[in-house]
């Protein structure tokens, strides 16, 4: 029988991605970055959009070629519809429908933070895939989740951010620290030569399974400007401990809920996803979840931030169901889950 192989781009915020799978199986996977956000300190969906259009096209052409694949080998086109940047996911919505005009295949419309949930079941030596159910704690500048994944087209949010994301807590954390953009990974880099519990930041005492991040961000912009008119050095001199104990102050509030949600589900498979999956302290605090009788999945880096393999997955599972989309369909920035 011949695979069942899958064409996914991504282009929902500053990343062009591409990838072809076959039964699940990443062949290539190719991410374009765009370094030209670092000196405006965040992304600027205009130049997004612009740096998308230049890439968009090798990046396909190399994946292709990585693959060793042509475009008549394809069985369909996934693409990432929303939510995201409008302008981002029209580059990337524009380019998948012009080839399914021209293969004559059908279009397949993803959810981007479902695709991050579905990189779990990529079949790859390197990654055990979960079993169903398992819950999904999703972490990203975006969006903050925990769902439950009764199988790969039935996903249920069970707790969300009521207001900032994990991954802009980061951010926003080390842009008051004075680091570049992006923040999250330069702060996870010197908490690895911080005392986690030098400073004590924010926890804030939300009821049920939801997430609140904008305290944790004020506590710190209020801490560092009242230390800093005491010494102007504090940041510098203090840094891998101030950069230890955000880290640990999120990681907390995000294990907290997750361990909340196992008791209240009786899930005790724990699987996560997003760019703030990468982060090591969160990796080593889920894997010290395995203390308490319970299974944790984590994904290959390649995987955790925005990827089209991810897309390609998710595509795979909505192929199957005869899930198409149309050349109708317009992105969009708010998707609901």
């Amino acid at each position: 029988m011949k695979p069942l192989t899958i064409l996914g781009i991504e282009s929902s915020c500053d990343e062009t991605s591409a990838s072809v799978m076959e039964n699940r199986q990443v062949l290539s996977n190719v991410i374009a970055n765009q370094d030209i956000h670092i000196k405006y300190g965040g992304v600027v969906p205009e130049l997004a959009s612009r740096a998308h259009q230049s890439n968009i096209v090798p990046v396909v052409h190399e994946t292709l070629t990585r693959a060793n694949r042509k475009m008549e080998d394809l069985d369909a086109i996934a693409y990432t519809i929303g939510p995201g940047l409008v302008g981002a996911l029209m580059v990337g919505s524009s380019f998948a429908k012009g080839l399914s005009i021209g293969l004559n295949l059908p279009l397949v419309e993803v959810h981007h933070m479902k695709a991050h949930v579905l990189s779990h079941l990529i079949v790859d030596s390197a990654q055990k895939n979960p079993e169903f159910p398992f819950l999904c704690l999703t972490v990203s500048g975006g969006h903050t989740q925990i769902v439950v994944v009764e199988s790969p087209l039935n996903q249920k949010i069970i707790g969300s951010t009521r207001d900032d994301a994990a991954g802009e807590a980061f951010d926003k954390s080390a842009k008051i620290l004075g680091l570049p953009y992006p923040g999250g990974p330069l702060i996870d880099k010197y908490a690895k030569e911080g005392d986690p519990f030098k400073f004590k930041f924010t926890e804030p005492d939300i009821e049920g399974l939801d997430f609140s991040f904008s305290g944790l961000k004020t506590n710190v912009l209020y801490f560092v400007r009242d230390q800093v008119k005491l010494n102007p050095d504090f940041v510098s001199i203090e840094l891998p401990h101030l950069c230890a104990s955000i880290q640990h102050t999120i990681v907390s509030i995000l294990i907290n809920k997750i361990k909340k949600a196992m008791d209240e589900t009786g899930i005790k498979r724990i699987a996560i996803a997003g760019g703030v999956s990468a982060n090591s302290g969160l990796r080593r605090a889920l894997m010290d979840l395995q203390k308490d009788d319970c299974e944790v999945f984590i994904p290959k880096f390649e995987y955790c931030t925005d990827n089209a393999a991810m897309i390609a997955i998710y595509g795979h599972y909505e192929f199957l169901e005869a899930n198409f989309g149309s050349l109708e369909s317009i992105p969009k920035a708010r998707f609901s889950f």
